[in-house]
This record gives C-alpha cells, structure tokens and sequence, in this order.
C-alpha cells in the first residue's frame, strides 16, 4: 500500500474544533501513521464574504504540535456561495501523492495507517442515504439522470451499475458520501473533481433541471470522477471506514444517538486530556454535548439496535428534545 497523506479541510468555526478532535483522535488510535497530515485552509478573497481562516492561535499552536500541517489554499471556483467545494478545491494544493481525504467530522477509532487501501482504484464512502437525485412526477428517472452525467464527461455508465439492484432503484447507481474518498494522486484528482463540478455548477445536462445541486454537488460529481479513474465501489477489505477504524458521526448529537459504543468511548478519551478539554469547551455544542451531559441524555433515547431508518428522523427527535447542538 505504501505511504499516503490524510488531509481534512479547517477554517474558521465549527470546523476547526472538530479538526482538533479528529487530529487527537488518530493520535491516540493510529501512532504508526507516518504519512502527512494536512488541514487545508481557505484564504480570504473575493469570494468569501468573511476571513475563512482559523483564528484561534492556541487552536493553531496545538495542531502545529501534534504534527498536522495547516496547507493555505485559494477558492477559486465556490467559496461563501458552496463551502462544500472546498473538499473540492483543497486538493489542488498537495502534493502529487495517494490522499485520503476525510471529513473533519470523522472520529479514528483505529489503527488507519493498516488500511489496505488501493490507490490506483479510488473509491469513497458507502454511508450514504438515496437523497439525490429526487425523481419528480413525469421527469426523468435515476437512469436517464445519471446517464446523462456520464456521458457529459465522456465516461462509461453501464460500467458503474450495481446489477444486483432493480432497475430504477437508487442502490443500483453509484452514489457515495463524499466523508471520505482517495486516491493516487491529490492534485490530479482535484483538478478533475474541480472541473467536473464547475461543468455541472455553471451547465447541467437538461436531465438535471429539476434537481437542486446545493448542497449536493460534491456528492453528484464525486462517482464521476472516481469511475474516470477507473475506481468504483470499495471491497470488503475497506469495511474498517465507516466501522472500527473510522466514525464519520456528523454532528455530535448523532454521535451519540447511534455511534458504537468503542466510537462514545473513544470520544470521551481523546477529549479528556486538559489540552484538548480547554480548546474544545470554548465551543458550546462540544461543552454541553461532551462535558454538561447532553451527550448522555442524546444516547439514551435511542436503541442503538433498533434505529430508525432515515437520519432526519433522529435528527427530529433530537430537535424536539433540545438536544440538536451544531
């Protein structure tokens, strides 16, 4: 498998908090990683109505010491009007080597560094739920949308079918959540990803008229670019992402409605120390949710093995009982 970068996006915000807890997360749980580890930074400029940059030196000073680059990049193509892009544009400012990117709402439950990982065939996460596209009355189906995608960019839709799911059902096209992806070279797949999604941002096929993009555009474009690469759907031996070697848990709350009980543990060790206690109180879902017990009360109204099926449902439930803390 060789050596490989991880790098997450920070800015200002929520951001660089979780960017603190994922950092002390794969401290504590994966030692032997020797790759880079990079938090990518929006600079300020014209598209951004505010400085995006983290503020915090204290945050800064303690990500610097435990290793974690802070890589300055431009927003060239989204900014204020699609944050999400910035999973997008970050790349193009690493090097040209085998990246996984994460999400810095992602806990490290495990030893990452041992994930057999396949660079020259990317992939990306499968912890996704059907949310696009939404097929309207007498529009166009999952088929004739995504078709048209594909052949926009020149690419080989039947080649990405799950055959094993029926027709007109959204598990049978490739869909991914983009928490978590890779590959084999950062700046290459950026630039394809950047491009892929300008095309579609600023012209969509007429398939797509119906469909809204914001905020789903990385997630539309993301399948098309690792199928370019001649990626596709992750094997059994990535089972670890999404399971006991990462948690990508959202929003706190939802950590602790449904996560494993290793994920609430590791949660509650990596934060412990007084280092991390202190950056991370100053943001107030983090304090009431970890230190003030809304974590707790979250957890138990919830069976961890009788979930509800749809997030928006846990979501509501949360809402309703004050507890949904972002």
């Amino acid at each position: 498998m060789g050596r490989f970068n991880i790098v997450a996006v920070g800015q200002a915000g929520r951001l660089s908090y979780e960017a603190v807890l994922l950092v002390a997360s794969l401290r504590a749980r994966a030692p032997g990683f020797t790759g880079r580890l990079i938090i990518a930074e929006p600079q300020p400029g014209p598209l951004w109505r505010e400085d995006p940059r983290i503020a915090d030196r204290d945050l800064r000073a303690w990500l610097a010491d435990q290793g974690a680059e802070i890589l300055p990049f431009e927003s060239r193509h989204f900014g204020q009007t699609y944050p999400y892009g910035n999973k997008i544009e970050a790349l193009s400012a690493l090097p040209p080597e085998p990246f996984l990117f994460l999400d810095t709402d992602t806990l490290i439950l495990g030893d990452l560094g041992k994930v057999p990982f396949d660079f020259t065939r990317p992939a990306a996460s499968m912890r996704r739920e059907g949310t696009w596209p939404v097929i309207e009355p007498y529009g166009p189906g999952y088929a004739a949308i995504w078709k048209a995608l594909y052949d926009r960019f020149g690419l080989d839709f039947a080649a990405t079918l799950d055959l094993t799911q029926p027709d007109e059902y959204w598990q049978r096209y490739l869909y991914f959540n983009a928490g978590w992806f890779f590959g084999a070279d950062a700046r290459a797949f950026g630039a394809r990803f950047a491009d892929y999604a300008v095309a579609v941002w600023q012209d969509r096929p007429k398939e797509l008229v119906l469909q809204e993009l914001n905020p789903w555009l990385d997630q539309v474009v993301l399948p098309l670019v690792i199928a370019s690469f001649g990626g596709g759907r992750p094997g059994p031996e990535l089972a670890g992402m999404d399971g006991d070697v990462t948690c990508h848990y959202r929003a706190l709350p939802l950590l602790y409605a449904r996560e494993s009980d290793l994920a609430v543990q590791v949660l509650e060790e990596v934060t412990a120390p007084n280092a991390v206690k202190k950056l991370l109180k100053a943001h107030e879902p983090f304090r009431r949710m970890i230190w003030q017990g809304k974590g707790a009360k979250a957890r138990a109204l919830f069976d961890r093995g009788d979930l509800p099926v749809r997030e928006q449902t846990i979501r509501n439930r949360l809402k309703a009982e004050g507890l949904w803390l972002r």
